[in-house]
C-alpha cells in the first residue's frame, strides 16, 4: 500500500511538473510572439484594389496571411469609386486601381505620394472582346460590336478603368457613335463588367484578357487587331498617405510583385511581364507613373 502511494505521489508530481513547464512554454512562446507581432494578437492591414484582378487578391491574401500572421482586409470595386471613398474616409493602407490613370489621380489628390513611396507593377492587362461561350454573333472584331441587333456592355468611363479604355478604343477607331446605340448596360466595376457575359445579359463586352480565364465555360475571347489597340495597361498599388503601418502596407505589395506571386497572376491570365502583354499590342503605349 505505501509502494501504490507513493507511486501515486510521483504520478501526480510528474503531471504537475508537466504542467509547469507546459505553462512556462505557453508562457515563452506567447512572449515571443507579442514581440515579433508588435504586442497585437493580429495585425492587419486594409486594401482598397480594383476588382479586376479580385481571383489574385483573394487567393493573395490568404497566402500573405497564412504566412505573415496578418490579415488583409480588402474592399474590391471600381477604381473611381474606391479611390473616393479612401479620400473621404481618409482610410485605407493600400490603393491598387486596375489601371495607371487611377493611380496617378490618387498622387494629384494626395491619397498616395509618388515621392515617399513609388508605386509597384504587379501584373500586365490588354483589352480584349469578351463574347458569349461559342461565339454566337460572330463576332471577329471591334467593328462588329455596331452591327443592329448586337448587345454591348463596357465598364462606366466614368469610374471603371475598363471603360475608360473602352471608350477610348471606340474613339481611336472612330467608332464610338455607331457602337454607343449598342451599349444596353455601363456596369459599375471590372467584375460587374465580366459578370455581364457570365450571366447572359450582354452579347460582348469590352474587358480585360483577363476576364476569360476566370470563367472559360461561360465566355470566349476575341483578341482586337493589335494596331487598334491604343494601350496596354497594366495594374499597380501603392502605400496610402493614410497607412497605420506603412512598412507592413508596403511588404505587401513587395510581396504582390515578387517572383514568388507570378505564377499566381498567370494562373488567372494575367500578364507577369510587359514582353508578354506586348506580343497582343506591339505598337501600344504604355503609360510611364511619374
Amino acid at each position: 500500500m505505501k509502494n501504490s502511494g507513493f507511486l501515486s505521489q510521483l504520478a501526480g508530481s510528474r503531471v504537475a511538473l508537466f504542467f509547469i513547464i507546459g505553462l512556462m512554454l505557453g508562457a515563452f512562446g506567447t512572449a515571443i510572439y507579442y514581440q515579433f507581432r508588435g504586442g497585437s494578437s493580429l495585425k492587419q492591414i486594409v486594401v482598397f484594389a480594383g476588382a479586376a484582378a479580385a481571383p489574385v487578391y483573394k487567393e493573395a491574401s490568404g497566402i500573405f496571411e497564412s504566412r505573415y500572421g496578418v490579415k488583409v482586409r480588402l474592399n474590391l470595386g471600381g477604381s473611381g469609386s474606391l479611390l473616393s471613398a479612401m479620400e473621404i474616409t481618409k482610410t485605407g493602407d493600400v490603393y491598387i486601381p486596375g489601371s495607371p490613370e487611377y493611380l496617378i489621380k490618387a498622387n494629384k489628390a494626395g491619397v498616395v505620394n509618388f515621392t515617399a513611396y513609388p508605386p509597384k507593377i504587379l501584373a500586365y492587362l490588354v483589352p480584349a472582346i469578351i463574347v458569349q461561350k461559342g461565339n454566337p454573333k460572330n463576332i471577329t472584331g471591334i467593328q462588329d460590336l455596331a452591327k443592329p441587333g448586337v448587345r454591348v456592355g463596357i465598364g462606366d468611363p466614368k469610374s471603371v478603368c475598363i471603360g475608360l479604355y473602352a471608350k477610348e478604343i471606340f474613339d481611336v477607331n472612330g467608332l464610338w457613335e455607331n457602337v454607343s446605340g449598342n451599349i444596353v448596360v455601363y456596369a459599375a466595376s471590372c467584375e460587374a463588367t465580366a459578370q455581364l457575359i457570365y450571366t447572359g445579359a450582354v452579347d460582348a463586352i469590352i474587358g480585360w484578357h483577363v476576364f476569360y480565364y476566370w470563367n472559360p465555360d461561360k465566355a470566349d475571347i476575341v483578341w482586337i487587331e493589335p494596331s487598334k489597340i491604343p494601350k496596354i495597361s497594366y495594374i499597380a498599388g501603392a502605400v496610402s498617405t493614410y497607412a497605420e503601418d506603412r512598412v507592413l502596407a508596403e511588404k505587401f505589395l513587395d510581396f504582390l510583385a515578387s517572383q514568388d506571386m507570378h505564377d499566381v497572376w498567370a494562373k488567372y491570365g494575367y500578364f507577369p511581364t510587359v514582353e508578354e502583354a506586348r506580343a497582343h499590342a506591339p505598337n501600344a503605349v504604355v503609360e510611364v507613373l511619374g
